[in-house]
């Protein structure tokens, strides 16, 4: 018992870890560990990695707000988009088929590797566009000197519906959907990589929290599988966010492709073996 413990504590320090370095949260991880290797009902696997992504989030937004690298404002507006998906997708989870759902989310992945590679290093865009301006979502981040750098945002709309496919994509697989919220806010609001690896850790934790109230009520959480993931992950969140500021925006951008490839290509294989 207290190696399986261990073991679970280890696979969810590694997920939390990597979550938030990247912005993904530890749900693409937990989840098919859960099912493949724990052998948990995906209901099951789902309730516990939401419950584990709200505390990946609460652990590494903590650092990342204090240190000024998390756009709250911009959080807080896409948040209306991701909450609704959220909600909508964890009461459709138990009727849109498994393999659906698998195949959608590697389509998804791949695509989100294409934008990121696509995009040029830390771009800052010298002009907003004119809903960002009135909501005044513009920011500043220091720069390696530790000078603060002004940037704006753009294509607010565009960014918002994008987010409701991943509060969708949150309910249904049991996800924070970081993949989707920093390539909304990278590839099309021109957000510079880090803020947006940094305000999406912010918001896995809301969009999470929406979908795990749904499993919650349907009695799908199991409390001695989710406490354990969750101090994990906690612990592996808040030291990928002391990690983040350090690492160069090229390398950070080359793992976080690679982590999508892979998820979608795991993803695919399951949907395609059945397994």
């Amino acid at each position: 018992m207290l190696a399986i413990l261990a073991g679970l504590l280890a696979l969810s320090f590694g997920a939390g870890f990597v979550g938030a370095l990247s912005g993904l949260g530890g749900g693409v991880f937990i989840v098919p560990a859960l099912i493949i290797i724990a052998h948990m009902p995906m209901r099951v696997a789902v309730g516990a990695s939401l419950i584990s992504v709200v505390a990946t989030s609460a652990g590494a937004s903590v650092a990342f707000v204090r240190d000024g690298w998390t756009n709250l404002k911009v959080a807080m507006v896409l948040e209306c988009a991701t909450v609704t998906g959220a909600v909508t997708g964890a009461y459709l989870a138990g009727i849109v088929p498994v393999v659906v759902l698998e195949l959608l989310f590697a389509t998804m992945m791949l695509q989100s590797a294409y934008f990121s590679l696509k995009k040029r290093g830390d771009d800052i865009l010298p002009k907003g566009d004119s809903l960002a301006e009135r909501l005044d979502l513009a920011g500043e981040i220091p720069d390696q000197q530790g000078q603060l750098v002004h940037y704006e945002v753009a294509n607010v709309p565009q960014g918002g519906l994008l987010m409701i496919v991943a509060g969708l994509m949150s309910g249904l697989l049991g996800i924070g959907s970081g993949a989707l919220k920093v390539m909304a806010m990278d590839y099309i609001m021109h957000i510079p990589l880090k803020v947006s690896s940094a305000t999406s850790n912010f918001m896995i934790g809301v969009t999470a929290g929406a979908g795990a109230l749904v499993f919650l009520a349907r009695g799908d959480v199991s409390t001695v599988l989710a406490a354990p993931v969750a101090l994990g992950v906690t612990a592996g969140a808040l030291t990928g966010s002391r990690v983040l500021p350090q690492l160069e925006v090229s390398a950070l951008r080359i793992v976080f492709v690679a982590i999508l490839i892979l998820v979608a290509a795991e993803m695919g294989w399951r949907a395609v073996t059945g397994i």
